[in-house]
C-alpha cells in the first residue's frame, strides 16, 4: 500500500478540478475531515496499516464530487476501485476504504470502528467553534445548486438534521456532542421566530 502516492494523486485531482462552487465539499473539507480523523484516530489508538486506511478513506471521501453530486460516494468508491489498485492496494483493502466512503453517505450507517472515526471525522464541524462559518459555506453550496431556496428552509433544514445525527467514538460524544447541543438550540430559537 503506498499511501503517500496515493495522496499526492488525490489531493492534487481534488485540488485542481473540483467544481469552484463547492463552498463546503472542497479541497479544504477534505483535508479536514483527514485532520479530524487522525486526531480521533490517536485518542482511538488507531496504527499502522489500519490508520492508513482511515487517511485513504479520509482523502477520498469525497472525490466522488469530481463526477457528480448526487451520489458522490458511489461515484467516490468507483474512482477507489478504478486508481488504488495502482498504489498497491489490495482488494480488501480497497474494499475497506469504499466501506469508509459509503459510511459517510447521510444518514450515516457505520459498521466497523473505522467508519465510525471517519463519519464523527466528516461532521466534526457540527460541534466546533467555526460551526457558522461552515454551515454558512453549505448553505452557499446548496443554494447555487438549488437544493435550498431561502435561509428559513435552511434554518428548518439543520434543525432537523441536527437533532438526527448522532456521534460514534468517545471523542466526539465527550468533546463534540454539548457544542453541537448548543449550535441546535441557537438556530432552534430562531425558526421557533418564523
Amino acid at each position: 500500500m503506498n499511501y503517500a502516492a496515493a495522496k499526492y494523486f488525490i489531493t492534487k485531482k481534488l485540488n485542481e478540478e473540483l467544481a469552484t462552487n463547492l463552498y463546503y465539499h472542497g479541497f479544504h473539507h477534505t483535508i479536514d475531515v483527514l485532520n479530524a480523523s487522525l486526531m480521533i484516530a490517536e485518542i482511538e489508538e488507531v496504527r499502522d496499516d489500519e490508520l492508513m486506511l482511515l487517511k485513504t478513506g479520509a482523502l477520498y471521501h469525497d472525490c466522488g464530487f469530481l463526477k457528480t453530486y448526487k451520489d458522490h460516494e458511489e461515484a467516490g468508491c468507483e474512482i477507489a476501485r478504478e486508481t488504488l489498485p495502482g498504489f498497491d492496494y489490495t482488494t480488501e483493502q480497497i474494499d475497506i476504504v469504499c466501506g469508509l466512503i459509503m459510511a459517510t453517505k447521510i444518514p450515516q450507517s457505520p459498521k466497523t470502528s473505522l467508519e465510525q472515526i471517519l463519519c464523527d471525522a466528516d461532521l466534526d464541524y457540527l460541534g466546533r467553534e467555526d460551526f457558522e462559518f461552515i454551515a454558512a459555506s453549505l448553505f452557499r453550496e446548496m443554494t447555487e445548486n438549488n437544493l435550498i431556496s431561502n435561509e428559513q428552509e435552511w434554518n428548518r433544514l439543520q434543525v432537523k438534521f441536527l437533532n438526527n445525527h448522532k456521534y460514534f467514538t468517545f471523542f466526539s460524544k465527550r468533546l463534540r456532542e454539548q457544542p453541537k447541543q448548543n449550535h441546535l438550540s441557537s438556530i432552534q430559537k430562531i425558526v421557533d421566530t418564523y
